[in-house]
């Protein structure tokens, strides 16, 4: 099973930031020279899958892939109050070593929330957060939190919603703030009607959409496109995206209200 996540807040903007865009090989992928991979255009550079939420005061991060340092000093993430795992993939995860400099700045632990399975392997991949900490070691000072329910970070309510990927109990999300409301699944092959009437008419939904080819644990671009047109948000973004997707050609056949994003696109709400 995968998860998904809702999130609240009121009295102050929200604002989302797409840290990484692509699928778990990246854009370009290695050994590849198609055209996409070989394109000019930045917007075809894509990191692994990761977004960034900033509302109420809190700046809460979902997934860090092994780009995730990269990402946060390019766009500029100076601050991390939660993180949010969605699955325990190594795509979604294998960042995870770098929460240990905001520690450092921020003098803090991070909670960090998952799903019970997402949580057991995380404390196999990374048993060493819990050791005592010793004068010239340094490594993530964190506080697993397995979540089945709603939860709160601060005044930011979330919501984690089950939904179909591989084999692997994964996350996505749903998130409220300022009376606005944001969806995020980034890997999905099937929404269950419990989670997609929990994603219905929300203000922005962020959805997987892999490719045009079949593919048997992600929605296909078009499997995305009637997905996020049943669903129904006032704006809506594919993510977890391969080369097979240039961005200006993708761009050009999306219905209205739905939009191919790039790492670094920042959204208001």
């Amino acid at each position: 099973m995968v998860f998904g996540i809702y999130f609240h807040q009121s009295g102050i903007l929200v604002k989302i930031t797409f840290l990484g865009t692509g699928t778990s090989t990246g854009v370009p992928a290695i050994g590849c020279a198609c055209a996409v991979c070989r394109s000019n255009d930045p917007r075809n550079k894509r990191r692994r899958t990761s977004l960034y939420v900033q509302a109420a005061g809190r700046h809460i991060v979902i997934d860090t892939p092994p780009d995730f340092r990269d990402q946060v000093l390019t766009f500029g993430v100076c601050r991390l109050d939660a993180v949010l795992i969605t699955h325990a993939h190594a795509d979604h995860i294998f960042g995870f070593d770098d929460i240990r400099r905001f520690n450092e700045v921020q003098r803090a632990v991070i909670p960090v929330y998952g799903s019970p399975d997402t949580i057991t392997v995380m404390n196999r991949f990374f048993p060493y957060v819990h050791q005592v900490a010793q004068p010239g070691l340094s490594y993530p000072r964190v506080d697993f939190q397995t979540v089945t329910a709603p939860f709160t970070v601060g005044p930011v309510k979330i919501e984690p919603l089950l939904v179909e990927h591989a084999n692997i109990e994964t996350c996505g999300y749903r998130l409220e703030a300022d009376g606005r409301t944001l969806g995020y699944v980034p890997d999905c092959h099937q929404l269950s009607e419990s989670a997609a009437q929990r994603l219905r008419g929300l203000d922005a939904m962020i959805l997987d959409g892999l490719r045009r080819k079949s593919h048997p644990t992600h929605f296909t671009l078009d499997q995305s496109i009637a997905e996020l047109q049943r669903l129904g948000a006032r704006r809506s973004f594919i993510t977890h995206m391969t080369h097979d997707l240039d961005f200006e050609t993708t761009a050009q056949v999306l219905p209205t209200g739905i939009e191919i994003p790039y790492d670094g696109l920042t959204v208001d709400m």
